[in-house]
């Protein structure tokens, strides 16, 4: 063996691990058939959620349930959905309720993550360490109960927001991001005068956009589906928002909205025609507002997280 066949082979990296190697065609043919298969397995209930909810009557009766393929499209069910009467309202209030919640939750969540990012602030380490102790240990359902009925919360739509309206993890993920701002854009407009709120209101959340973004929808989200607080703290039922009207929709076997009995009776209106009509109702918020938000995941997610 020659010197320099030896010095070539002493020279060559050592193999890889398997996981760095490139995937071979069956590989990449396995991955494409399980991504598809997962994304039948999404789209695929949602389809048949959506047509059933445009199928006109006969259709229905005739297939004797959930549609498949469609035959024929009306819009009468959303259009007597929205017309009046209690999924209209309930669709009033989960939207007021999600808005004001979420402005709510973003200000003190703000507020309070800026406060703990500061390390010469009074007394930040001890809050977050208060803070943090509620993310495992809590009061329970009942004494929380007690404190918003003591409160004169009940049938009010504060109970809706207020004993949800700070999450811990948001809070820390905001506060990770804030710390990663430079300091010496902080201090810099200190010394030329600007208090903490402006600081806070044109340097700091103009570089937060991201995670204020995310933060917002995961608030956003998270009231739009809530229904626990309002089955628990609500008996009017006029004040019931949407999810807890599907909830009798479709869980408690409900015919119909009130207001719409009559026309299911009469044959006008197909019974799983409305109850697929209200989910379709209930998702379009969610899923038209997350292309909008998803771009700033990456950015907004993960460098919250894992800075500071």
């Amino acid at each position: 063996m020659s010197l320099n066949t030896t010095l070539i082979r002493s020279l060559k990296a050592p193999p890889r691990p398997v996981w760095e190697e490139p995937p071979s065609r069956a590989g990449l043919t396995a991955k494409g058939g399980l991504l598809l298969l997962c994304c039948l397995g999404v789209l695929g209930p949602l389809w048949i959620v959506v047509v059933t909810s445009l199928s006109p009557k006969p259709v229905i009766d005739q297939v004797g349930g959930l549609v498949v393929i469609p035959r024929g499209i009306t819009f009468v069910n959303y259009t007597e959905l929205l017309g009046g009467g209690q999924v209209s309202r309930a669709i009033m209030v989960s939207v007021g309720v999600t808005f004001f919640g979420t402005l709510f939750s973003m200000a003190v969540s703000v507020l309070g993550a800026y406060g703990l990012s500061r390390p010469g602030s009074l007394g930040h380490r001890y809050l977050l360490m208060t803070i943090m102790a509620t993310m495992f240990f809590g009061a329970g359902l009942i004494p929380t109960y007690l404190l918003v009925q003591a409160l004169g919360l009940t049938d009010t739509y504060l109970s809706l927001i207020l004993p949800s309206a700070v999450s811990v993890f948001n809070i820390l993920v905001l506060r990770a991001f804030f710390m990663g701002i430079s300091p010496e854009l902080t201090e810099s407009a200190r010394i030329d005068g600007a208090g903490e709120l402006r600081i806070l209101l044109t340097i700091v959340m103009p570089l937060s956009r991201a995670v204020i973004a995310v933060i917002s929808l995961f608030y956003a989200v998270g009231y739009w589906s809530a229904w626990f607080n309002a089955s628990i703290y609500l008996t009017d039922q006029e004040m019931l928002p949407l999810q807890n009207v599907l909830i009798q929709l479709v869980q408690k076997g409900t015919e119909a909205p009130t207001g719409l009995q009559q026309a299911v009776h009469t044959g006008e209106l197909s019974s799983l025609g409305l109850q697929m009509a209200v989910m379709v109702l209930a998702l379009v918020p969610v899923a038209v507002a997350s292309p909008f938000v998803q771009r700033h995941f990456k950015k907004g997610m993960l460098t919250g997280a894992i800075k500071g």
